[in-house]
């Protein structure tokens, strides 16, 4: 399995700072991580986001995942886990926040919206999520 990590950061006074430079920021330091490695198989690059501008106790948070294979395969058992949202802080509206895909194919990309509902005031360190995969149907498995 390959393992990417990427985070975004809710500080102060709910406000995100930032968060579209952190973005571009995380996307081009994948996208030349990925151009550096020299293996053939699955590459995946991802981007967690969120897309409100604050986070407002009781209102609507909606996060979105992205998920690029720019690899030369298919990436196989791909799971998307995020671990940044106890339940006793939000409360899930819609989506999951652990999802499994069986195959996301090269030069193709998969998006997953989750809507939280934050049930309580205070300073959150929204921090990475986690995905995993195969990089090549036969290859080893990778950590």
């Amino acid at each position: 399995f390959r393992m990417l990590t990427l985070s975004s950061c809710l500080c102060g006074s709910g406000k995100a700072f930032g968060m579209p430079t952190m973005r571009l920021l995380s996307f081009v330091v994948l996208a030349l991580f990925a151009v550096t490695q020299a293996e053939e198989g699955a590459r995946l690059l991802a981007s967690k986001s969120l897309l409100n501008r604050y986070a407002v106790e009781g209102r609507d948070l909606t996060l979105q995942y992205n998920i690029y294979n720019v690899g030369s395969s298919a990436a196989l058992d791909v799971e998307l886990s995020d671990d940044s949202f106890p339940p006793e802080d939000f409360g899930i509206v819609s989506g999951m926040l652990n999802v499994k895909w069986d195959r996301i194919a090269p030069a193709s990309n998969v998006s997953h919206t989750v809507v939280l509902r934050p049930l309580k005031a205070g300073y959150f360190n929204f921090t990475s999520a986690t995905i995993t995969y195969l990089a090549q149907e036969d290859g080893p498995v990778v950590v």
